[in-house]
């Protein structure tokens, strides 16, 4: 069971969704879409409806090549968005930055879990703060260089790194999740393995989430814009949950919560 605030996720009955809300000029997808307060928090509020189990807020772009930001340029992106939406949802807001400045100043204004695509090694103050509130962290595997030797046991260590940092900080066990991080520091080949020997990571007894929501990989086998990738995104979130996800991080909701739950009712179905 994951306590996030006052909110309890548990995992092992149904796989989550969380909706992804870019409130960024320059994200690969949506960038711009939601940069108004309103828009993002009526696109918010639509996730909801459509089933999200947790909104993911970002304020950053992780695209390559994007333009980094301050921290408090980040915060002014997010900060006003998580406020208002916290007034009006009954589900949990998860904050995606890797900065601990941002992070706090989320949790202080409603978010409840830290989604952090560095995996607390980029500013591992970010594992005391989500140690000092009492909120889930999730760790994603990044790295700076692709030079892996023997790929799944490298991408393993690596996440045992961050692990490692988060614990240090007094992050429970039943705090953290982790997440291979589809789209980072791999090649195509490898960002297709890693979903398709998922179940790798299970052997770490924390609860995967995956996020290969639109990503280029999609794109390149389908030959596709980014807007165009969602039937491809419930092939990844139906694959993943058969290999151990238990979150699923995605842009359209709806779709991805039908695949879900048809996924969910065969792998769980017994006779």
């Amino acid at each position: 069971m994951i306590q996030a605030k006052e909110f309890q996720l548990d995992l092992t009955k149904r796989t989550h969704i969380m909706g992804i809300l870019n409130v960024t000029p320059d994200s690969f997808s949506d960038g711009g879409h939601y940069t108004n307060i309103e828009k993002a928090v009526a696109q918010g509020k639509k996730m909801a409806a459509d089933g999200a189990d947790i909104i993911d807020i970002g304020g950053e772009s992780t695209r390559p090549g994007h333009t980094p930001v301050s921290a408090e340029e980040e915060a002014g992106r997010i900060i006003p968005v998580i406020e208002a939406l916290k007034e009006s949802l009954q589900i949990p807001i998860s904050v995606d930055t890797f900065k601990a400045s941002v992070a706090e100043q989320a949790v202080q204004a409603g978010a409840s879990i830290i989604n952090d695509i560095w995996g607390a090694k980029r500013e591992p103050k970010i594992a005391e703060i989500a140690a000092r509130y009492q909120v889930p962290i999730i760790l994603m595997h990044n790295r700076k260089s692709m030079d892996y030797r023997d790929f799944i046991q490298d991408l393993k260590s690596d996440l045992l790194e961050s692990i490692t940092i988060a614990k240090d900080a007094g992050v429970e066990d039943s705090q953290i999740i982790l997440d291979p991080g589809i789209g980072f520091a791999k090649t195509m080949e490898q960002n297709q393995y890693i979903i398709k020997e998922l179940q790798e990571l299970t052997s770490f007894g924390y609860p995967l989430l995956l996020a290969a929501s639109r990503k280029r990989f999609i794109g390149d086998i389908l030959d596709v814009p980014a807007d165009k990738r969602d039937i491809g995104t419930a092939a990844t979130t139906i694959i993943g949950i058969a290999k151990g996800a238990r979150i699923v991080r995605v842009h359209d909701v709806q779709t991805n919560l039908e695949a879900a739950k048809v996924a969910d009712a065969i792998y769980q179905t017994k006779l």
